[in-house]
This record gives C-alpha cells, structure tokens and sequence, in this order.
C-alpha cells in the first residue's frame, strides 16, 4: 500500500471536515440498546461504542429481518452460500477449513480489492452467537479485528446484534465519515441487504435440515 497518498487524501478529508464543523459521532457504553419503539420504526440502528483500551474504533448495529431465530440462523451460518456474492462488497468468497464449530473462510472485498481477508469464526448453535476474528490483521493494513453477531426473537422479526472492534490507519475518519464511503453506509447497506436476501431466499431456509 502506498501510505503516502493515503495519509495526503485522509489528511484532506479532515481538514475539510474540520474547516466545515464536523464533530464526530458521540461515543456510547458497549450496553447501549434502543427502545423496542425506536427499534420496530427505524428497523437499523448503530451506535459508535467504546473501544477497547489498546485504542482504535467500534461499533454496534442492531437490526431486524422478518424471519424467525432459526430460519435466520441457517442463513448466517450458511458459508457456502452463492449469494454471498449478492453483496456489493464482498468480491470472492470461499471456506478454507472447517472444524467442529470452527469455520476460516477467506474474502476479497470490492472496496480492497488487492488484500485477501482471513476471518476465523467459531458458531454457538445454542446461543445463536457467531463469534469472527481476522487472522491475517498485518496483512490488511490492520492491527486488529474482531466481534460477535447474535440473533434473538423479538416479536415476528430476528433481533441481530453485531458488534465489532477495530484498529487500521484512517478507522477514526472512516468511523466518522458523515458520506458514502463511511462506516454508516456500510453499515446501514448491510443491514438492508441481508434482510432483503433472507426475504428472497426465505424458503431455502425454512427447510430443516436432516441433521439438525
């Protein structure tokens, strides 16, 4: 990666920021959570929360699909799906190995399109948690990456919960960013996309599996 026109084009966007005013999104607790009004109305939310004391960014999205826990379970925890690749981000996808309830999979993503990701993720069925960690954090221009997602019922829909903690040159900006390219736009786009491609593939996954 060449780091110096990077840090010239971060450096631009903060001072244009702020030149222009932009404070940074308020900081909550790690147990924020919104009213079950606010949540049915707005469907997703995030929250910047509290890092971990070595530094960098997180964050908390909390969104709803209109299936059941279980229905969505075999949807997230489906690795070998080709839709995926449904994702505007998500360049290649496939599963490396897989052990027990440890799965490595590897991604390349659109918007990083020359680093390969190396995400380890351990799934507890009887939680409905999935638990990920990058494992190849220098290789991505990252210090660290990791988090959990759990689903639980909330009236007809999913709850999912998904929290990561981050560090890589430019997360704070990132973090912050108030435009498209920012984390909101990830993240509110990821929201909407599962929760469309669950309602198309809805009766895939409504099927139980023999060994379930």
């Amino acid at each position: 990666m060449r780091i110096g026109p990077v840090f010239a084009l971060l450096a631009c966007i903060h001072s244009f920021l702020f030149l222009n005013g932009f404070v940074g999104m308020p900081v909550h607790p790690a147990t924020v959570e919104p009213d079950a009004e606010e949540l049915l109305s707005k469907q997703r939310i995030f929250y910047r929360i509290k890092p971990e004391e070595r530094g960098g960014e997180a964050f908390k999205l909390i969104y709803l699909v209109p299936v059941s826990v279980d229905v969505f379970w075999r949807f997230k925890t489906d690795f070998r799906g080709n839709f995926l690749l449904s994702n505007k981000y998500i360049k290649e996808h496939r599963v490396i190995h897989e052990t027990g309830n440890v799965i490595i999979t590897e991604n390349t993503y659109s918007n990083v399109p020359n680093e390969t990701f190396r995400w380890r993720t351990t799934v507890y069925p009887d939680q409905y948690r999935l638990a990920f960690q990058l494992e190849n954090p220098r290789e991505c221009g990252q210090k660290f990456h990791y988090g959990a997602i759990t689903l639980e019922p909330f009236r007809s829909y999913t709850k999912v919960t998904h929290v990561a903690f981050f560090d890589f040159f430019g997360a704070y900006l990132w973090v912050n960013l108030p435009f498209g390219g920012g984390m909101s736009s990830f993240l509110m786009y990821t929201a909407s996309w599962e929760k469309e491609t669950i309602s198309r593939l809805r009766q895939q996954y409504e099927i139980q599996p023999p060994n379930e």
